[in-house]
C-alpha cells in the first residue's frame, strides 16, 4: 500500500490559542466555526463580518468563541489548514487499493477535485484574504499551499516505476503535482463560467486526461 509522507508545518494547530485542552473537541467546534466563518466572509466580505456575527452563526456565545479562536485573523489561518487536512486526508484515502498506477493516480485527481468541489468557498476565500492576516501568517498560508501541491509530489513519488507507472524525474514530478493543485482550485475560481459549461464529473474526466496525457 502506497502511502504518503506528511508534510510538518511550523505553526500547528495547537498553537492557535485555545482554552480547551480536549484537542478532538477543539477540532469539531473549530470546524463548525470556520464553515459558519467562510459563509459569512463570502456574504458580508472579510471587514464587515464581525466575531459576534460568527458566534451566532456558529450556535457560540461570544465568551465561547473565544475560547476556541481569540480572533479572525484565527480563523483564516485555520480555514486555510482545513483546505490542506482534507486534501491529505482524500488523496490518503485514494491511495489505498489495489489498482495498478494509472487507476490510482486517477482516483486521486478525482478525489481531490470533489474536495476543490465541496470547498470550493474556502479555497476562494484563502486568496482573497490571505493579505489580512499577520505577516508570519501568510508565509504560513503559503508553505501549506505548497504542501497541498507536496501531497500529489508525494503521490507521484510512491506511483513512479511501479505496476506499469513510467519512472518521473524531479522536474516532471513537481510541474505535474502543481498542475494536479492548480487545475482543481481552478474549478474554484472559475465555477461561475465552468459550471455553466461542465458538470463537475465532466471536468474531472477532461482534466485527468489532460494530467495522464503529461506522463503516458
Amino acid at each position: 500500500m502506497a502511502t504518503i509522507k506528511k508534510i510538518k508545518t511550523p505553526l500547528a494547530d495547537t498553537e492557535v490559542p485555545t482554552q480547551i485542552k480536549n484537542p478532538e473537541l477543539v477540532r469539531e467546534r473549530r470546524r463548525k466555526i470556520i464553515d459558519s466563518t467562510v459563509k459569512l466572509f463570502v456574504e458580508h466580505g472579510y471587514h464587515k463580518t464581525t466575531t459576534r456575527m460568527i458566534a451566532k452563526a456558529a450556535n457560540f456565545s461570544i465568551g465561547s468563541l473565544y475560547e476556541y479562536v481569540s480572533s479572525k485573523e484565527d480563523l483564516l489561518y485555520l480555514v486555510c489548514k482545513t483546505i490542506h487536512e482534507e486534501v491529505q486526508e482524500a488523496v490518503e484515502k485514494a491511495l489505498k487499493g489495489n489498482d495498478k498506477g494509472k487507476e490510482r493516480l486517477a482516483r486521486v485527481i478525482r478525489q481531490y477535485f470533489y474536495v476543490c468541489d465541496n470547498m470550493a468557498d474556502h479555497i476562494l476565500l484563502m486568496y482573497q484574504v490571505t493579505q489580512f492576516l499577520p505577516k508570519k501568517w501568510q508565509i504560513q498560508v503559503l508553505e501549506n499551499e505548497l504542501n497541498i501541491t507536496n501531497v500529489f509530489i508525494n503521490a507521484l513519488t510512491s506511483l513512479s516505476e511501479a505496476n506499469g507507472f513510467p519512472v518521473l524525474d524531479g522536474k516532471v514530478l513537481n510541474l505535474v503535482g502543481h498542475d494536479i493543485s492548480v487545475l482543481g482550485q481552478m474549478w474554484a475560481f472559475r465555477r461561475w463560467h465552468m459550471q455553466k459549461k461542465f458538470t463537475i464529473e465532466e471536468y474531472i474526466s477532461i482534466q485527468t486526461d489532460f494530467i495522464l496525457g503529461r506522463i503516458f
